[in-house]
């Protein structure tokens, strides 16, 4: 499994293009070659995967229930946009239009790599995702972190 860490701050051209760091670049596993699947995100991001950690994704949504009304929406949300894409010889990516759109993008970025994904936000939301107040983060690290939950404190 890939396991990407970092956070960078990216400009995208007037292509939608985004080049990635070299530290970056360098985290994708040999493995991966040079094939990206970017898709829509949670909270009005996108997400890179490598296909192999893509493939893991969709084999989780897989398991939901295509006779279900709900599970039918989520398959449809979910896949809705993921793309293919290539990292060029200059370490760029191009990302579709229609996914820009999405999240916002255009200009500058930040990519959060970290787990198996590398997300890409607008500098925008991505502060607004990280403003929290001290306090509030320890409850939140108490809430989700506690030994209940199977947690490393157990």
């Amino acid at each position: 499994m890939s396991q990407f860490i970092g956070e960078y701050e990216c400009k995208i051209d007037a292509k939608g293009r985004i080049n990635l760091p070299s530290s970056l670049r360098r985290q994708i596993p040999e493995e991966a070659g040079d094939r990206l699947v970017v898709n829509r995100g949670f909270d009005k991001c996108l997400v890179l995967y490598t296909r192999q950690e893509w493939l893991k994704e969709t084999e989780k949504v897989s398991h939901l229930n295509a006779f279900n009304k709900r599970d039918r929406m989520f398959i449809r949300l979910f896949n809705n946009g993921a793309t293919e894409i290539q990292v060029d010889a200059a370490s760029r990516v191009n990302i579709p239009a229609k996914l820009l759109e999405y999240a916002d993008l255009s200009g500058e970025c930040v990519l959060f790599a970290y787990g198996n994904r590398i997300e890409i936000w607008s500098p925008k939301h991505y502060d607004e995702q990280l403003n929290i107040d001290p306090d509030e983060f320890s409850s939140l690290a108490e809430e989700v972190m506690s030994g209940d939950k199977g947690g490393p404190n157990e």
